[in-house]
This record gives structure tokens, sequence and C-alpha cells, in this order.
């Protein structure tokens, strides 16, 4: 590997575990409650739902507690480790109806129109982009299902443009998370 590479993947590594002390911290849940948040992004029981960027899997273990045993998640990120954590997580809690998948979320090779709701919290960046990450979503998610996103950085007026100019219908937010549909005919 070129010194590049090495120090990107390092850099990468290092940035995963930091995000990782975050995530797994006992007291993020009282400042940050995933049921919560879950809930406003309209999660519930027997949905097929995409967790884009799972990371280290802060809200894939609530998430499969709110679709049951009915519902299915694909907790999809792009880094190696998040994926290995995630993992580890679910065969810890006996956690069946979890599927990590190592993938860029913009190219997930989930079937068209096979999910109801997929949601993105916390990524301040995509890789692959918005609009990649946009066309896919709108390709895999069923023509009823919610998009939702978590408001992280920048202008809400210009996130809600990008997302509609994608095929999806701005349906209202309560604080910083977003909801969407897809638009009908699109």
């Amino acid at each position: 590997m070129s010194n590049k590479i090495k120090e990107r993947h390092h850099n990468s590594n290092f940035a995963f575990w930091i995000i990782t002390l975050m995530h797994d911290n006992p007291l993020l849940p009282i400042f940050r409650n995933p049921y919560k948040l879950l809930k406003t992004a309209g999660l519930k029981p027997g949905q097929k739902v995409l967790e884009v960027g799972c990371g280290p899997g802060f809200f894939t273990i609530p998430v499969a507690k709110i679709v049951g045993k009915e519902g299915i998640i694909y907790a999809v990120d792009v880094h190696p480790l998040a994926i290995k954590r995630v993992q580890k997580k679910i065969e810890k809690e006996g956690i069946e109806n979890v599927t990590p998948v190592l993938a860029n979320a913009s190219d997930t090779g989930l079937p068209d129109a096979s999910i109801d709701l997929a949601f993105l919290f916390g990524l301040r960046y995509i890789a692959g982009g918005l609009e990649n990450l946009i066309l896919e979503l709108h390709r895999i998610l069923k023509p009823e299902a919610i998009l939702s996103f978590e408001k992280t950085r920048g202008s809400k007026e210009k996130m809600i443009e990008e997302v509609e100019r994608g095929g999806f219908v701005y349906s209202g937010n309560q604080r910083r998370i977003f909801l969407f549909r897809k638009r009908q005919g699109k």
C-alpha cells in the first residue's frame, strides 16, 4: 500500500473507533434516545427497514426491537469494522432480524420496491454522494414508504430541495427528523 492509502485507512479506522466510543457510551441514550428518534422517523412493527450508515450499531438494536420478529433490518455501512461490530452486537443480543451489509448505500443490491422505511441519522458525509444515494433509495423504497433524515448541518431548505429532486415529497419534520414520501408517478 502506498503511504497515502495507509494513512487514509488508518484515519478511517481511528475515526470509526472514536465514533464507537461515543455511540457505545452508556450515557448517550440519556441525551439521544434512539427509541424516541426512531419512532419519530416512522418505525413500526413488521416493517422492512434500511439503516444507512449503521456505524457501530447505536440504532440497530433499537430498530430490531421496534420492528419486532416480523420486521427485517438491513444495516448498511461502507466500513468493515462497522459491520463486524454490528454482527457482534446482534449475536450478543440474540437478534435474528438484522442483516449487516457491507456496501455503499448508493448501491445496496436490494430488490426494487422492497423497503418500507429508510433512515439516515447522524451522517455528515455520504459515501458516493447524496444524489446517488437518493436515487438508490427511490429505487428500493415501496411506493408508500417513508424516507427519514436527521438534519445534521447546512440549510434545511437545500436538503429538502435535494431530496425532492430525487423523486420525494417533503411531508414535515419534528425537531431534526425530516420525513419524505415517494412522489407518485415518478
